[in-house]
């Protein structure tokens, strides 16, 4: 079964990137190494701090059209319901 995912990056200075992808660990390696020019790249948006996941593309497609409608506080709040410290998820994930 495939599955989708819908992520946020963040930078050191803390601006988020929120994307949709289909394979989590190529699209996280491709933020780390700047391989994709783009908002992240420009904003060194490095650090994978939330992920949802689902084997239905427009769950995702419309999860992904909510969380950028947020503001900064809600995303913040979601982020944090996840990953409370804010670490770097992607150490978690078997990058190769």
């Amino acid at each position: 079964m495939k599955m989708y995912y819908i992520y946020i990056m963040a930078s050191f200075s803390g601006v988020l990137y929120i994307g949709m992808t289909n394979d989590l660990r190529r699209r996280v390696f491709e933020h780390k190494n700047e391989s994709v020019e783009g908002f992240s790249k420009k904003y060194k948006c490095h650090k994978l701090v939330y992920y949802e996941s689902s084997s239905d593309v427009k769950i995702v497609l419309e999860r992904e059209k909510q969380l950028k409608r947020w503001n900064r506080a809600k995303k913040i709040k979601l982020m944090e319901s996840m990953n409370p410290q804010m670490k770097d998820l992607s150490t978690s994930l078997e990058m190769t």
